[in-house]
């Protein structure tokens, strides 16, 4: 196997280039983000992710298996680098870099690509702003079983790389689709399942909601909530959390949680 090149230079033009792919636009522009972090970039190659591109840095390894896995797509067609600390250091997102960084393809997502089973649990959400958040909520899909996640009007994108460090490689795993929430109601009405929205002002609560058919469970943004098209539509089931304190709402993640969870509850129960 033939040594990879190095580059130790932050001003590379293939290192700025990188660093570019932490903006929306150069992600759009190639068709590329990228992914950071042995346990991530290990879960994408599980998941058959399409790798572009492969930058390593032995200096910052943690463990063994990272340089078992820098050996392990070497040895594919992934076109592969070694960078200097300096370099890597220009290109990562995270304070204690693990040294292992790819450029993945990105992939369509749209709503006619998505096979849903006989009964599918979805969670969908409206222009959640902060990617940490949508990451979270990648993972609480994955973790609780659904059978999709829907991005409805999204304001950070699910390539972003906080979204994919925060979703800890579930958005390999996890289906998705991102769409107007005009596309995704009418998706959702042809497909049959039923549509429970989560708002503070809700008359109901969750535990009254019978989520045992198809489902859909709907999160508004951090800051608005849901936005009125959502709220004024009859068809939508509003269903909301109970609040004992002085807060009127939780973080948009931990109510995405609790709600799958009374869903995963009944499922089971049933």
């Amino acid at each position: 196997m033939a040594e990879a090149p190095v580059i130790s230079s932050r001003q590379n033009p293939r290192v700025q280039a990188l660093a570019r792919l932490r903006e929306r636009a150069a992600r759009r522009e190639r068709g590329l983000f990228l992914v950071e972090g042995f346990r991530e970039v290990s879960r994408a190659v599980a998941a058959g992710v399409a790798l572009e591109e492969f930058y390593f840095c032995p200096e910052l390894f943690k463990q063994s298996e990272a340089a078992q896995l820098a050996e392990q797509i070497r040895g594919t067609s992934v076109a592969c680098w070694e960078l200097g600390g300096s370099a890597f250091e220009k290109v990562s997102g995270r304070d204690g870099s693990d040294g292992i960084l790819a450029v993945a393809h990105c992939w369509e997502a749209r709503l006619d690509l998505l096979r849903l089973p006989e009964n599918p649990l979805l969670l969908a959400v409206e222009a959640v702003e902060k990617p940490g958040n949508l990451g979270a909520l990648f993972r609480t899909a994955d973790s609780a079983g659904c059978s999709a996640l829907l991005c409805c009007d999204p304001v950070t994108d699910v390539f972003n790389p906080s979204v994919v460090r925060s979703s800890q490689g579930a958005l390999f795993s996890m289906p998705c689709a991102v769409a107007t929430a005009e596309e995704t109601a009418a998706f959702l009405r042809r497909k049959g399942i039923r549509v429970f929205a989560t708002t503070p002002g809700a008359e109901r609560d969750l535990w009254t909601a019978d989520f045992s058919g198809p489902s859909a469970i709907l999160l508004g943004s951090e800051k608005d909530g849901l936005s009125r098209f959502w709220l004024e539509d009859t068809e939508c089931r509003q269903i909301g959390i109970p609040q004992a304190g002085l807060s009127d709402s939780l973080n948009v993640g931990m109510a995405g949680t609790i709600c799958l969870y009374e869903a995963v509850r009944q499922r089971r129960r049933g």
